[in-house]
């Protein structure tokens, strides 16, 4: 009988898998759809120089800025990283590398790589910073810059729900980052909130297919921080 896909905590689930230099693969968008325990489990493996791929790098106390707070972090690849003044001090002070890509090119490198495919070519960043040193061909009049996929050695995801075998749902936006994450990492750890029996979901509703889930941690509680309130104003009778 095949092992379980399912351990019962995020520390269990990491153990034997992560280690120092390692790259990673984490979704989420903002502090939305982010596998928040296992982040902080991560924090307390008090592995070290790590590269992570991520559309943003939390704030200050949350999310990845767990990592950079205990300087686990020595390069970011990212989309948008200004939300986190650590994070901002870090990199302005020499101590942390930053490749800043544009998110679609962020998410098709992810995706790609998952998929098998090592290059593609973009028209987005074509005559900025973005481009410098890369290859460039046109394609019917139109100049495009050749980009390269991005493969993870580990990815950390965040599902709604699972079934056994690791087949998952996400909840809406959830869905930005963390499939193309599931698909580019060698190894798959999810967080889950509900995991349920295999043949219980209807294969329609199946995101991802749990041939990319190595690993599934239970946190039926997650925090679920909001990055920013806005709230209308009360207007006076």
């Amino acid at each position: 009988m095949s092992q379980s896909k399912v351990y019962s905590s995020a520390e269990e689930a990491l153990n034997g898998i992560v280690s120092d230099g390692q790259t990673l693969a984490i979704g989420g968008f903002g502090l939305c759809g982010i596998p928040e325990a296992l982040i902080a489990a991560l924090r307390d493996s008090e592995v070290k120089d790590l590269t992570c791929i991520s559309n943003n790098a939390g704030v200050d106390d949350f999310g990845l800025g767990l990592l950079l707070q205990a300087r686990q972090i020595k390069k970011m690849i990212s989309s948008y990283v200004g939300e986190n003044k650590e994070f901002e001090r870090q990199y302005l002070a020499g101590e942390l590398e930053v490749e800043l890509t544009p998110q679609g090119t962020l998410s098709e490198k992810l995706r790609s790589g998952g998929a098998g495919i090592p290059a593609f070519y973009t028209a987005t960043g074509v005559g900025t910073l973005v481009a410098e040193g890369k290859e460039t061909r046109d394609f019917d009049g139109r100049t495009y810059v050749l980009e390269h996929s991005l493969r993870a050695d580990v990815a950390l995801i965040k599902a709604q729900k699972a079934d056994k075998a690791g087949n998952l749902m996400f909840n809406k936006t959830a869905r930005n980052f963390n499939p193309d994450c599931a698909m580019a990492g060698k190894i798959t750890i999810v967080e889950v909130e509900e995991v349920v029996e295999t043949g219980t979901l209807d294969p329609d509703e199946i995101h991802l297919p749990g041939i990319f889930v190595q690993r599934i941690v239970l946190n039926n509680s997650p925090e679920k921080r909001i990055e920013k309130t806005t709230t209308k104003a009360v207007e006076s009778a």
